[in-house]
């Protein structure tokens, strides 16, 4: 994870430099309090990076944390601080959250890719069911050219055939359009590179979701060796080729 995170934590400074997030929050408040639905919360990177960029301690947030990882909500959980204070706790998939609980915010950032594509459209149209009336949705999402799905593509033959793809940006945008959200996309575009092999395949087996397989043996089995090829510089460093899509909304009354 150590690894993973010394590249991915840019996917969410990206993230935070691309809109103003406080005044998201502040715009769609319910009694002066803000009920956040953090879908697939994972260990609660994007809050942490909101507080680095100086997120304002009002209003208070109050995190409903949806995983179907237990572990994952210990950690997301330890990783608030004012404003958000952790409420309720989901150790299930979206497409299960009760379909009495609403939120002024709902968002999942980096967090649908393990969604499989016949499962997207009733996960996505919980999500968006679950923002109430006038208030904020986002998801951020790789897309299909990025390196997270292009990756996993040359990974999947080689080494995991049976594996389901990952869910790119495109297919969760035409997933929240089709639930009745107006959605708004913004493509940010950035590279992140390291000439540390040990970080490098620390973040590729992350990548995959499979620490079994070494970066030597990546390199030399095809068509993964090919797309690594390809990412990397004469000298051996690694630079990966990110497009993120993030898509928000407000549901309409």
């Amino acid at each position: 994870m150590y690894a993973f995170y010394t590249l991915a934590t840019e996917d969410y400074r990206r993230l935070v430099a691309a809109r103003d997030w406080a005044a998201d929050l502040r715009t769609h408040t319910s009694d002066g309090r803000v009920r956040l639905l953090d879908v697939a919360c994972g260990s609660g990177r994007f809050p942490t990076a909101l507080l680095a960029g100086g997120l304002p301690i009002e209003p208070v947030v109050e995190v409903d944390l949806l995983d179907p990882s237990t572990f994952s909500i210990t950690e997301a959980r330890s990783a608030l601080a004012p404003p958000f204070v952790a409420a309720a706790e989901h150790a299930i998939v979206l497409q299960d959250l009760d379909a009495h609980a609403v939120y002024d915010v709902a968002w999942a950032t980096h967090a649908l890719y393990a969604l499989p594509p016949a499962e997207l459209a009733a996960g996505v149209a919980r999500m968006v069911e679950a923002v109430r009336p006038g208030g904020f949705g986002a998801v951020a999402q790789a897309g299909a050219r990025s390196h997270y799905l292009e990756f996993y593509e040359a990974y999947r033959p080689a080494f995991a055939p049976d594996a389901t793809p990952y869910t790119d940006g495109e297919g969760v945008a035409e997933a929240l359009r089709a639930a009745g959200a107006d959605v708004a996309v913004q493509v940010l575009t950035y590279r992140t590179g390291t000439a540390d092999r040990a970080v490098a395949q620390g973040f590729l087996q992350r990548c995959a979701f499979d620490d079994s397989v070494s970066l030597e043996q990546m390199e030399s089995v095809e068509p993964l060796a090919a797309y690594l090829r390809g990412c990397r510089d004469a000298d051996g460093t690694y630079s990966f080729a990110h497009e993120v899509h993030l898509m928000t909304w407000e549901r309409q009354g």
